[in-house]
């Protein structure tokens, strides 16, 4: 897919018929490098319930309106955001899609005046944890996860 056609990534507002793709998108890159852990398959399964009815946000990246990526804000008990999920179609990667997914959700963050969003991650990931730096994100002590692959925690401060 040429540069031109991946400048027609529009980011979009999750809708039930994205739930085949929010969970394809996630399952592949999970799958490949990981396992799919129990805390997985629940919000992979159940997004309307376990992250849109609890307060969070999921955007989709669509081409002619074909999702092609994804990424969630999950709400977090001081008002932030765990940006979470966030995966782009294998065949489509380096063309800034995950980059416009991330401006996204930090331009929705901060609409929604969230004092911070919060990352969990593998060290293993250099080039997500690249693109975390390079839009501001700062490596934190290890917190509580409920996942066995984290081994890399962010932030990034919007408030305060």
């Amino acid at each position: 897919m040429s540069d031109a056609v991946v400048s027609e990534v529009v980011i979009v507002p999750f809708e039930p018929r994205h739930t085949a793709a929010w969970t394809a998108l996630n399952e592949a890159w999970i799958s490949r490098l990981f396992v799919v852990e129990p805390k997985d398959r629940l919000v992979l399964d159940d997004p309307q319930g376990q992250i849109l009815d609890r307060g969070g946000h999921i955007l989709m990246a669509e081409i002619d309106g074909r999702p092609v990526g994804c990424c969630a804000l999950i709400a977090m008990a001081d008002d932030g955001y765990e940006l979470a999920k966030m995966a782009v179609d294998e065949t489509l990667r380096g063309h800034g899609i995950g980059k416009r997914l991330m401006t996204a959700a930090i331009a929705l963050a901060r609409e929604l005046k969230a004092p911070r969003l919060y990352i969990e991650t593998n060290s293993s990931l250099t080039n997500a944890i690249g693109l975390y730096a390079a839009h501001g994100f700062r490596h934190m002590e290890a917190q509580p996860t409920a996942y066995a692959r984290c081994n890399v925690w962010m932030e990034l401060t919007l408030q305060g």
